[in-house]
């Protein structure tokens, strides 16, 4: 049941599979995830629902290697199994929101903003969708973030695609024309662009949603290494989120927690990579 049946590579590094999983696919809603085994010693990886198809009984994900775990899932091909999937879990995202939504996808993060993009779309909302990447070469997914979008702008850090510019630039001069319209803001991406975002908004007191899945370890609440402290609370993101008040996150705080475990990662790749014979 956790076969994938398809698998396209959509930049460098980051690879497209859609699993069967018809149990998964009957309840996943947009902002979910699941946590992917690569084999029966991998490490259990979290990863937002990207997409899923009710009647076909599939999940789409999109996987961007960064360590040995994400690298084995990775490899593997369409019409081998994944050990283990599960899922649905979190909390799906909130949709009962008036007003325009303004949705910024850093990087990978398109892929867990066009399954929420497109249910706020479906809703009736205004979507105005905000896309960028460090260069032309890592977008992906432009048409169909394009197709649920009543206004798409893409930008490029080193301008080959779109316009020269960060995310924050298209999200600032949004807010300054039609701020009382916008009813909420979605950032999702690398968690630095997440706090910038953040640090828009909040001049603007406009209500703005991240999530923080890439903090998860575990992904059930048993292990605590995804501790985030959000206002006067501390929260676990695999139960309490993975989406939370980007006004009221401890950004400092959550990006010198992730650097905690840099060395174990870089020498599990390294024996990884060596022990496969890739370097």
């Amino acid at each position: 049941m956790n076969r994938i049946l398809e698998k396209k590579t959509l930049a460098k590094n980051i690879v497209e599979f859609v699993v069967e999983a018809p149990r998964v696919a009957a309840k996943a809603q947009p902002g979910h995830f699941v946590i992917a085994m690569a084999d029966e010693h991998g490490e259990r990886i979290p990863l937002t629902v990207a997409d899923f198809d009710r009647q076909r009984g599939t999940i789409t994900l999109v996987l961007m290697v960064v360590g040995s775990s994400s690298m084995k899932i990775a490899r593997l091909e369409a019409g081998q199994d994944l050990y283990a999937f599960l899922g649905p879990l979190g909390h799906a995202s909130e949709l009962d929101i008036e007003g325009t939504i303004v949705m910024v996808a850093g990087g990978v993060g398109t892929a867990p903003v066009y399954p929420i993009a497109r249910a706020f779309h479906e809703r009736g909302n205004r979507v105005i969708a905000i896309q960028g990447s460090r260069t032309k070469d890592l977008l992906f997914w432009m048409d169909k973030l394009r197709a649920v979008s009543h206004e798409h702008i893409v930008c490029t850090d080193d301008g080959t695609f779109g316009r020269k510019a960060l995310v924050t630039e298209p999200l600032r001069e949004i807010l300054q024309r039609d701020g009382r319209k916008i009813g909420r803001v979605y950032a999702i991406g690398p968690t630095i662009m997440m706090k910038v975002c953040a640090d828009v908004t909040r001049e603007f007191n406009t209500p703005t949603t991240v999530s923080l899945n890439t903090i998860m370890v575990d992904g059930t609440g048993m292990c605590g290494g995804c501790r985030v402290k959000v206002g006067d609370e501390t929260l676990f993101t695999c139960v309490d989120g993975p989406e939370f008040d980007g006004l009221k996150v401890d950004w400092p705080l959550l990006m010198s927690r992730q650097k905690v475990y840099h060395e174990q990662e870089k020498c599990s790749l390294d024996r990884y990579l060596k022990e496969a014979g890739v370097r």
